[in-house]
């Protein structure tokens, strides 16, 4: 006669069934000291002035890094702009900042301190250069700006390496042929605004809100600088980053301008330096490229950033941690 095996009552399939789970129970709770730890501490992120796309783009991109690392606590710092950021990281000060390309590699060939220790995060949008002028202004090229008063950008500021470069490549000299004024956007519409200056230079992200609030309340003009693009990317090594570029009619839609305006780009590179923690830098960087669209609703230049050219952080080496996460997302 044939063996016939008993049959498991449900009672006590119920009870195996418990047991299984409480043992696994025990062992997720004996393994998990031996993951990796929640992420915690601060961190500094150096931005820009408080009224440039640079701060806006940090303070959202804030609001998202304290989902994503609850044990992380973040703080934005106001800047001067490229330059200054740049010493900040180098020195320690800060964690994380963004930064033109062209401010990058200036900072490398001048062996500051520091510049060897720079990585790359993330290349995220392109800044535009707008050279901005009363719409009555007689002021059609750069050139023209000889004996204007012209709001060149703070000294720490990427603006003021890429106006100085500007102006030289137009034949003038910025000390002696223009009246130069060491301000920022922060201040920069006000002024025009008042004539206590005849233009000035800005570089951001399309649009920058402070040039677009200057627009809405008085009669703006972006006046072209595409005649410069040849003559800046045969200057030298930090200019190669310079682009051609243009910006549509309406990137500003109520400056009095009839047609789209020719100008140049520079890349903005997300930096940090070899020493950050790569854990931190790798969460940092998912953290950057998944909230784009997000971000991008009210920063429109953050629509820009791109997975595809995001590993594209010349003329800094990737840093480890951002290069992790590129390689887990690679299809």
């Amino acid at each position: 006669m044939p063996h016939v095996p008993p049959r498991i009552s449900r009672r006590h399939a119920l009870r195996a069934l418990v047991a299984v789970l409480a043992l696994l129970g025990v062992l997720v709770w004996w393994l998990k000291p031996f993951g990796e730890p929640e992420l915690k501490g601060e961190l500094a992120f150096s931005t820009g002035v408080r009224t440039g796309v640079y701060h806006r783009y940090g303070e959202l991109l804030e609001q998202r890094l304290r989902q994503d690392m609850p044990g992380v606590k973040v703080r934005l710092q106001t800047s001067e702009g490229s330059q200054q950021n740049l010493q900040r990281v180098a020195a320690g000060e800060a964690d994380f900042t963004v930064a033109t390309a062209d401010a990058v590699a200036k900072y490398r060939q001048d062996g500051k301190p520091g510049a060897d220790s720079l990585r790359g995060v993330a290349r995220l949008y392109d800044d535009y250069v707008q050279l901005v002028v009363p719409a009555g202004s007689p002021v059609q090229s750069a050139q023209d700006l000889k004996g204007k008063r012209v709001a060149i950008g703070q000294p720490g500021s990427g603006v003021r390496l890429i106006a100085e470069r500007l102006l030289t490549a137009a034949g003038l000299d910025p000390v002696r042929d223009i009246t130069p004024v060491s301000i920022g956007i922060d201040t920069m519409p006000a002024e025009l605004e008042a004539g206590r200056i005849d233009a000035f230079f800005w570089s951001g992200g399309l649009p920058t809100n402070a040039v677009r609030e200057l627009s809405e309340r008085f009669d703006i003009r972006l006046v072209q600088l595409g005649d410069l693009v040849e003559r800046l990317q045969g200057s030298g090594s930090p200019a190669r980053y310079y682009r051609a570029a243009v910006m549509p009619q309406d990137a500003y839609a109520r400056a009095r301008n009839t047609s789209a305006v020719a100008t140049l780009a520079v890349p903005n590179l997300l930096v940090t330096t070899e020493d950050t923690d790569p854990r931190l830098t790798e969460q940092f960087t998912r953290t950057v490229l998944n909230s784009r669209d997000d971000i991008g609703r009210e920063v429109h230049a953050a629509q820009l950033v791109d997975l595809r050219t995001a590993i594209y952080t010349d003329p800094l080496n990737l840093h480890e941690g951002a290069r992790r996460y590129y390689r887990s997302v690679k299809p």
